[in-house]
């Protein structure tokens, strides 16, 4: 009987310890398990992005040729034919347009008869002369005489001469009929037709060349300094995966009255056929210097006396503390120069109240 007892004592004791094990079993694994899913702390980020410390400035403007040439003729006449159209390419010595050759003609005719006339007084003259000589050789005539011979000689040398110029302008007036291109372009503009009278030097066609191109643009007064010292690059609408390097040839002296801005002028050494006159293009601005600097919320940086620091957050949902370089404060931002890569992911609130021990989870917002 007293055996019977102790064994119910032994078992009533081992069960109660098999009960308190499991108890404690149970209440470990529910501790792993709740602690498992507690989720991270909720945070927004900020992307470091470096970019110039001063943003690029873009502007509109056109593709023009750098020299554009107002042809005309060089003497007056009436139109007889225009051979070109707009759009159309010519080549150095093509004609462009005529004159009406008949009264250029008749004034060539009238020349070349003054001329005949001169030579023969030359010839008249220049034998009297010499006859004179002749009979001042053997004393039958006086000095008077023989002055007089050679003075009417002279004339007539000078005459001839002038009559041979003479010849000489009149063909090349008659060649001026014909309006040729002096270099190899494209016809931006025809200002003349048929039948029309025009005068020396008036515009009849004008003419690009295709040798450099150039973008045209209007840049206010307070980026002019930029235009002349930063880097310009032009992208056209047409083609806009591609940048043409551009260098600022010239700048008006004095602004528009109306617009108050400024004309550029930027050359494009790199633009070749597929860069037509007259595309659409966009000019870049960007300072020279090469500082680049990122933009970040003033709320993510943390300083406790330790120097600044941001929060880098890691794809695991950790947290470390980075020292970064501060270059400046904005108003609600910080511009660092330094110390978190490009790309890298930043607390952008409520650093001063996290734990660096604790993980984090990433959100879109903040919802109390």
């Amino acid at each position: 009987m007293f055996v019977h007892s102790v064994l119910s004592s032994y078992y009533r004791l081992l069960t109660g310890a098999m009960l308190a094990l499991a108890v404690i079993a149970l209440t470990g694994c529910n501790e792993k398990v709740a602690e498992k899913a507690a989720p991270g702390r909720p945070v927004l980020v900020a992307t470091v992005r470096y970019e110039a410390e001063t943003p690029e400035r873009s502007f509109v403007g056109t593709i023009k040729p750098r020299i554009e040439t107002d042809m005309g003729f060089r003497v007056p006449g009436k139109i007889s034919k225009r051979l070109v159209e707009v759009g159309q390419t010519v080549d150095v010595g093509q004609p462009l347009a005529t004159l009406d050759e008949v009264d250029l003609k008749l004034q060539a005719e009238q020349a070349e008869a003054e001329q005949r006339a001169a030579t023969g007084v030359l010839a008249q003259a220049g034998a009297a002369e010499q006859r004179a000589r002749d009979l001042r050789a053997k004393g039958w005539t006086t000095d008077a005489q023989m002055d007089q011979s050679r003075a009417a000689a002279d004339e007539a040398r000078a005459r001839l001469n002038r009559a041979e110029r003479s010849v000489e302008l009149t063909k090349n007036s008659l060649s001026y009929a014909t309006l040729a291109a002096d270099t190899r372009g494209v016809v931006t503009a025809t200002l003349v037709e048929p039948g029309q009278v025009v005068a020396s030097g008036q515009t009849a066609i004008r003419v690009a060349r295709l040798g450099e191109k150039e973008a045209v643009v209007a840049i206010p007064e307070t980026l002019v300094g930029r235009a002349k010292s930063g880097v310009a690059t032009v992208t056209l609408w047409s083609e806009a995966d591609r940048k043409y390097a551009a260098k600022l040839r010239e700048v008006a002296p004095s602004a528009d009255p109306a617009t108050r801005t400024y004309l550029a002028k930027f050359s494009l050494p790199e633009a070749g056929e597929n860069v037509s006159l007259g595309m659409t293009a966009t000019v870049t601005l960007a300072d020279s210097a090469t500082t680049r600097v990122a933009r970040l919320p003033l709320s993510a940086l943390y300083s406790q006396g330790g120097g600044p620091s941001l929060y880098i957050v890691d794809d695991a949902g950790e947290v470390t503390l980075t020292p970064v370089t501060v270059k400046s404060y904005e108003t609600n931002s910080v511009v660092i120069s330094g110390g978190v890569d490009q790309g890298a992911r930043v607390v952008a609130l409520g650093v001063q109240k996290l734990d660096p021990s604790q993980k984090v989870r990433v959100v879109s917002s903040l919802s109390f």
